[in-house]
């Protein structure tokens, strides 16, 4: 039985799902998809804390599908901009936790993970799945995927 990691960029997917289909992604579909058949031993989604009480309940969701929920906090700059991504984050968990598993599985679209699944697939010898709404999945990180795995209608909310 294969060991998976998987790490998910919930701002990545939730946005780009939403641009794309307007619909919401289905972390209990992705979970099955991902998993079936194979040993989870490290679940990590990557959120931004704005600290409403929806986004707690999806929080607890994702906690009980058997995600470990890793929080920051969402920063509003006085120019108006936001600030909140999770990138070095991600990267660090999945470097740290690649040599338990054997698939180490990506839910984002972020060409900022390219480099990151080329040192996993190619330096780490683990096979990397990358998860991602196509039209807004980076070309770069799908060529360093060992497979990519397009979010559509069967990893969406009805």
């Amino acid at each position: 039985m294969d060991k998976v990691a998987l790490f998910v960029d919930v701002q990545n997917v939730y946005y780009t799902a939403r641009q794309t289909y307007g619909r919401n992604f289905d972390y209990n579909k992705f979970w099955l998809a991902a998993t079936g058949g194979r040993e989870v031993v490290k679940a990590f989604a990557y959120a931004i804390d704005r600290g409403d009480k929806k986004q707690y309940e999806f929080q607890n969701i994702l906690r009980a599908i058997g995600f470990d929920v890793r929080l920051k906090p969402f920063i509003q700059r006085s120019d108006g901009s936001a600030k909140g991504d999770w990138d070095v984050g991600i990267t660090i968990d999945v470097l740290e936790y690649a040599d338990l598993a054997d698939v180490v599985v990506l839910v984002s679209g972020d060409g900022d993970f390219d480099l990151l699944a080329n040192k996993v697939r190619a330096a780490k010898g683990k096979k990397v799945e990358v998860y991602g709404v196509p039209n807004l999945t980076s070309s770069s990180l799908m060529n360093e995927a060992s497979e990519f795995i397009p979010i559509n209608d069967s990893l969406l909310l009805r």
